[in-house]
């Protein structure tokens, strides 16, 4: 081989050398931009994901909350069809409350007139009666007149207390009772103990018991009693106060007619 024909095969291996070394050289720097973007797609791909798990925290929140409010929003309807029924059956309360007030003057115009016949047959059923506890029961009578006059006395308080007075009226008829007063006659006033059977007898006794005397109703006037029943009048005055047991007594009553 020439001189020439070696220089030639060595400097195409020289330059063969530079082009494979400049290769390599542009080979790393790629592969090196290659893993840098990489890198780079990696982070964006992981930051991605994080947006990603804090929208889909956020949707499951508010998955939630939609949730819980359409349970509130069922119970509020419930309680709400509850507070109506009660409001309503409320209103039906009020309602005939309202009737009855509107009627409480159609009562007084029909309770007040009986009242006042109340008392006047009051009045004149104790003039008619056996006078037992007399003054008592006129003042009782006279009372009710009063009040029907008081206009800070209410309706309800008024028939009240004529009922009342009805019914102690009525109790007069079944006790057995006692007490002291003045009794008219001849002309005289004489203190004595009143006895009452309820309304079957009515007696005085002197308070020297010495003498007894019996209504009669029927003249409307005392009558003096005699020595018979004596005994038997301090007996039954003695009974009404509780100082003796009760027993058999001899009274003068008068036939039923």
């Amino acid at each position: 081989m020439s001189k020439v024909s070696k220089r030639n095969i060595i400097a195409a291996s020289v330059i063969g050398a530079f082009a494979l070394g400049s290769s390599q050289i542009v080979s790393a720097d790629t592969l090196k931009d290659l893993q840098k973007e990489e890198g780079k797609i990696h982070a964006a791909a992981a930051q991605s994901q994080k947006k990603i798990n804090s929208i889909y925290e956020q949707t499951q929140e508010l998955l939630a909350e939609y949730r819980q409010t359409i349970d509130e929003t069922e119970n509020l309807k419930v309680y709400n069809d509850h507070v109506a029924r009660l409001v309503a059956d409320q209103q039906a309360g009020l309602d005939s409350l309202q009737r009855q007030i509107d009627g409480i003057e159609e009562t007084k115009q029909g309770v007040v007139p009986l009242m006042y016949r109340m008392i006047d047959a009051l009045e004149q059923f104790i003039e008619l009666d056996v006078p037992i506890n007399y003054e008592a029961r006129k003042a009782r009578v006279a009372h009710l007149r009063e009040i029907m006059g008081e206009s800070n006395v209410s309706v309800s308080e008024q028939f009240r207390q004529v009922l009342e007075a009805y019914q102690i009226e009525n109790e007069y008829g079944s006790k057995i009772s006692s007490n002291q007063g003045k009794l008219e006659y001849n002309g005289k006033e004489i203190s004595v103990d009143f006895f009452n059977l309820g309304r079957t007898a009515l007696v005085a006794l002197s308070l020297d018991q010495k003498t007894a005397w019996v209504w009669n109703n029927d003249s409307r006037a005392w009558e003096e009693l005699g020595d018979s029943y004596l005994s038997s009048v301090v007996t039954a005055v003695k009974m009404a106060k509780k100082l003796v047991p009760i027993d058999l007594i001899k009274l003068p009553i008068k036939a039923a007619e």
